[in-house]
């Protein structure tokens, strides 16, 4: 698609138009030794619901797309395990209060590690008022959204109920990966599946067959 035509089908999804293409936002390379192990991540998760709206910084954002959907190697290779290597999971991040990242909706590009711009404006208390109605949500710095194509995994496996089987074991694995990595920068988060899912869709402006899955509030420890 034409970098005219893309901008323009841009604007009509998220009513917020851009000049041209928004360029793509790198992100800070993912750090792979860190100073918590993985046993005391596991032993100090615990579901958060009161994140102080003290800002993330980018390079929290990058880490946290990448320990949920990073790639790991020049075959392709992610973070979390997929069935036949399909890979039908998608990241968002509904940036509110991020240093360093303009408000704003934008998907976790994985191979390039960057953030590919969406929506412009913070979104985060639209997507609570419309999909969810849990008002702490819309206190968290920023909020990820993991959402699933099912498609890609029919391909394969031929038969839509294992797919979406697949897919939703895959998004637990994907989440699960987060909340350790947030636990290990001394952030908090929960899995949110309490959302309506056409006006999630509606927010996020996801195209037909792509199916939200999670929500994931992430902010420090008050």
């Amino acid at each position: 698609m034409k970098p005219a035509c893309l901008a323009a089908a841009l604007a009509l999804v998220s009513g917020a138009a851009f000049a041209q293409t928004p360029p793509s936002i790198a992100l800070p390379a993912p750090r792979i030794e860190g100073k918590v192990s993985v046993e005391k991540a596991l032993h100090d998760r615990r579901s958060l619901r009161t994140p102080a709206a003290d800002a993330l910084s980018l390079a929290d954002v990058g880490q946290l797309c990448w320990a949920a959907q990073g790639t790991t190697d020049d075959k392709g290779h992610r973070t979390a395990p997929s069935a036949m290597g399909t890979y039908p999971l998608e990241l968002y991040v509904l940036a509110g209060n991020v240093t360093g990242l303009a408000p704003g909706l934008y998907r976790y590009g994985t191979a390039k590690h960057e953030l590919l711009p969406l929506r412009t404006g913070d979104r985060r208390a639209e997507l609570v008022e419309k999909a969810i109605g849990q008002a702490w949500i819309a206190k968290a710095p920023a909020v990820f959204v993991l959402t699933g194509v099912a498609a890609r995994v029919v391909a394969k496996v031929k038969d839509e109920n294992r797919a979406a089987g697949f897919v939703a074991q895959e998004s637990g694995l994907a989440a699960q990966a987060f909340f350790l990595q947030a636990t290990a920068l001394g952030l908090g988060s929960t899995f949110v599946g309490g959302y309506k899912p056409e006006p999630t869709r509606e927010v996020l402006g996801l195209p037909a067959g792509e199916e939200p899955l999670a929500v994931l509030p992430v902010g420090k420890k008050q």
